[in-house]
């Protein structure tokens, strides 16, 4: 491989995924090819009561070089996991995908594709209508409303966002919530950090799954970081550069 390629780490958490997380990391390594000087894949399991520990274990075992584990007594949430991957990375840029096998290696693919053109690559899904009407409408309220808080025009928040890894390192992230991906985006933002939006198609969500993000408990932790938010950044001069 050519040394002038980027290298990076992707954080992949599961909490029982027994059924799906090998096929998550498989998907993973495929999107991958041979766009990367080097990679690791940073398993976590969450909390996991099955098999889901024992399979990570075994894949790390088949691959030593590129598959690490840790493993987490309790649950620390996904904002939890992310700032444990942050902390062990050691990759140029990073990115966290699901375990649950639910995000396609081709929607990974532009994304690669415009690392270096930019501090922050963020996806954005011209297709989220089929995540079910209800959902849609929760993430348009959502975007909008941090938008019009923090003066941005960010088109989704809470997508597979890559960021270079000394950029993470630099700030402190403080929630565990699904708001996670917001806070980051929001203080490095408010540092200058330059982005760039990249469409994808994202695919609906497996039969008789339902999302956690709207949970009642995750819904109070969001309203809490966004309040955190509102009182650390919206005073603040700086604003974010958007690459074209």
């Amino acid at each position: 491989m050519s040394s002038d390629k980027p290298t990076l780490s992707v954080v992949i958490p599961a909490l029982n995924e027994e059924a799906n997380i090998e096929a998550a990391v498989r998907e993973a390594v495929r999107a991958l090819g041979d766009r990367f000087s080097d990679y690791e894949l940073l398993l976590f399991d969450d909390g996991s009561t099955d098999r889901t520990s024992a399979i990570m274990d075994r894949l790390a075992t088949e691959d030593p070089r590129h598959v690490r584990v840790t493993h987490n007594e309790r649950s620390n949430n996904l904002g939890g996991v992310f700032r444990q991957g942050v902390q062990i990375a050691r990759m140029e840029y990073l990115l966290m995908v699901p375990g649950d096998n639910e995000n396609p290696g081709h929607a990974l693919q532009p994304l690669f594709d415009a690392l270096g053109k930019a501090d922050i690559v963020i996806p954005y899904p011209t297709n989220s209508e089929v995540r079910g009407a209800a959902r849609h409408l929760v993430s348009r309220a959502y975007v909008a409303l941090l938008n019009a808080l923090f003066a941005q025009g960010i088109r989704y928040y809470n997508g597979t966002v890559i960021h270079r890894t000394e950029n993470l390192k630099a700030i402190t992230i403080e929630t565990s919530s699904f708001a996670y991906q917001t806070e980051i985006l929001l203080k490095l933002l408010s540092l200058g950090k330059s982005y760039i939006e990249v469409p994808i198609k994202i695919e609906p969500p497996k039969s008789g799954r339902r999302s956690r993000a709207l949970r009642w408990k995750n819904c109070v932790e969001v309203g809490k970081t966004l309040g955190r938010l509102v009182r650390d950044l919206r005073l603040r001069p700086q604003g974010a550069r958007r690459v074209v």
